[in-house]
């Protein structure tokens, strides 16, 4: 039940999506969390005001998406280690009108990219927000990395090894059978796990609680489909 004492989280996008609301609001659920979550879209010109709303609104926390992971640096009041590193953040967490910006994706990364020990060299696709936190785990790993952007894409048909990691919007990305393909993109099975791991990491910093991981792969497909706006 909703009231006075519940605590706010949100995500900001150029366009609002509900895999957030989906997962965070059923993680609130299952382990008994006075929590609600909501997506907006935001515009980049709407940033400074977004973030200020926070302040403002004493929002507990905020996952932040694309085009907005590098610019919202410049309102917050302190960066974690990684994110002093990476030079972009996809969460923000409001400390009695102190906010202090995280990058989970960072963490996602580095826990998926642990099943490849060995792999040698992590084929990064794209150079963004998403792409730096890739980087930053796959150096925590000591993997040699490879960028590749549109000036040099041609390139990834060569790649006979190692891994691809899709940090793109880019789809149906044909590779190598031998080379491990890992895809951000959240109609994926490994987009999907990597934003699981994400937001485990975003729920035990907006609540202090952690993350029911186990039953929410369990019942992934069951708690999308009960929150997909379109199916009601």
């Amino acid at each position: 039940m909703i009231n006075k004492n519940t605590q706010l989280c949100i995500s900001m996008a150029k366009k609002a999506g509900n895999f957030g609301c989906s997962i965070h609001n059923a993680a609130f659920k299952k382990m008994n969390l006075n929590f609600i979550y909501k997506s907006f879209s935001v515009e980049e010109g709407e940033l400074e005001q977004a973030v200020g709303g926070i302040r403002a609104l004493g929002i507990r926390g905020a996952g932040i998406t694309m085009p907005h992971k590098i610019n919202v640096l410049e309102y917050v009041d302190d960066v974690s280690q990684e994110v002093s590193v990476i030079g972009a953040a996809n969460t923000l967490v409001n400390d009695e009108g102190r906010l202090k910006a995280y990058n989970t994706d960072a963490y996602s990364a580095y826990t998926v990219l642990s099943r490849y020990t060995g792999c040698g060299v992590v084929h990064i696709l794209g150079n963004g927000g998403y792409s730096k936190a890739v980087q930053y785990a796959s150096k925590q790993h000591h993997y040699d990395i490879n960028v590749i952007t549109r000036e040099n894409w041609h390139t990834i048909s060569d790649i006979k090894e190692g891994v691809i990691f899709n940090c793109t919007p880019v789809k149906d990305i044909t590779v190598n059978k031998n080379v491990s393909f890992i895809d951000c993109l959240i109609d994926t099975k490994s987009g999907q796990e990597l934003s699981l791991f994400q937001a485990s990491k975003q729920f035990k910093l907006y609540t202090g609680t952690e993350f029911p991981l186990g039953y929410m792969k369990e019942n992934f497909q069951q708690i999308l489909e009960e929150n997909n706006p379109e199916k009601r």
